[in-house]
């Protein structure tokens, strides 16, 4: 079984992180196009680690008739464009926008978390891959759930610049080289000072106060995982170039010891608990970058509140936040869906 598949956005972090992952994780192609912006039409990229160089093609004149899916990372306003046209001839479209995330008619997929909602794309021909930090979230909480139901989610999140995409990542650079030699720090890309900072403000912000990245965990995680969990989030960038970080505290019908949950996540697809409890015994961001797995760590349990537990999650956002997830769902709709010959 091998598909016709389309990367649009090749050019940016996550298009390139995902052809980086459908080469990792030998995803079955019998054909490969790369497109971007008439910018980069005629460039070319490298398909990760093979050796093979791709030549990149302009989006706005591309016929996706008779090619099987597309992975799309190209933001929502080209998204809106592109993906009904992609869509409508019979290439299924894979969105890392925010775009069609909350649609009633497109499933918003995490793989390891809810893979039979997946069974809805035909409604719209568009599966919507979720926001970076809550991907890595209903990871964590899926297991949880199954075991202890949970009832609420406060969570704080610590955001890498690559979320910002790369011009989030020059600014931290270029910061942090203008601090050490007495050179001015101005902010471009961020409202602030990134270098030696955190920001506690991502997206624009809401009539309520909270910013529409807080919004979207909120809804992301309902859809995805149980519309009766109640969340707060608060989102915060870091001056770390990739891998989100979060704190989360947990509040459950039924009680879970710490070492219960150690037990759960220690099984759990998609998790790799590392909880030593000494120095050292807990995963980082920089441990996190370029492998798959949302890592687990800090699990205790929450005396505060009526059955409660704690926890650290981190994760590579670039992959399990979108390219990764994205060609999980790629994964996912081959096996129960497309089945080409």
């Amino acid at each position: 079984m091998a598909y016709r598949v389309v990367v649009a956005g090749a050019t940016g972090n996550v298009g390139r992180e995902m052809l980086n992952i459908l080469a990792e994780r030998e995803f079955p192609i019998s054909e490969l196009a790369v497109l971007a912006s008439s910018r980069s039409q005629g460039d070319e990229i490298d398909f990760g680690e093979t050796g093979k160089k791709l030549k990149i093609q302009n989006i706005e004149h591309f016929d996706p008739t008779g090619w099987d899916m597309a992975l799309f990372a190209i933001g929502s306003d080209a998204t809106k464009v592109h993906a009904p046209r992609f869509a409508a001839a019979g290439c299924t479209v894979i969105d890392n926008s925010s775009l069609y995330r909350m649609d009633p008619d497109v499933p918003l997929i995490v793989p390891e978390v809810n893979p039979d909602a997946i069974d809805g794309y035909r409604a719209r021909n568009i599966i919507a891959n979720p926001n970076c930090s809550t991907a890595q979230m209903v990871v964590a909480l899926k297991p949880l759930h199954d075991a202890g139901k949970i009832t609420r989610v406060v969570v704080s999140t610590y955001q890498s610049v690559s979320g910002a995409g790369k011009a989030g990542m020059d600014e931290l650079f270029e910061q942090s080289r203008n601090i050490f030699v007495g050179d001015p720090a101005e902010p471009k890309k961020f409202t602030k000072q990134i270098a030696f900072n955190v920001i506690p403000h991502i997206d624009s912000f809401l009539d309520d106060g909270y910013t529409k990245e807080e919004w979207k965990m909120v809804v992301e995680t309902k859809k995805i995982l149980d519309p009766k969990i109640k969340v707060t989030a608060t989102c915060v960038r870091v001056p770390v170039f990739v891998g989100h970080s979060e704190a989360i505290n947990i509040e459950m019908e039924r009680e879970l010891s710490a070492e219960d949950a150690q037990k759960i996540l220690r099984e759990a697809p998609g998790v790799m608990l590392v909880d030593k409890r000494e120095n050292g015994g807990y995963v980082t961001p920089i441990e996190c970058v370029g492998e798959f797995a949302t890592y687990v760590s800090r699990v205790r349990e929450d005396p505060t509140v009526e059955n409660g537990l704690a926890l650290w999650c981190v994760s590579d956002n670039l992959r399990k936040g979108a390219a990764l997830n994205a060609v999980q769902i790629a994964e996912l709709l081959g096996r129960r869906h497309l089945k080409k010959g």
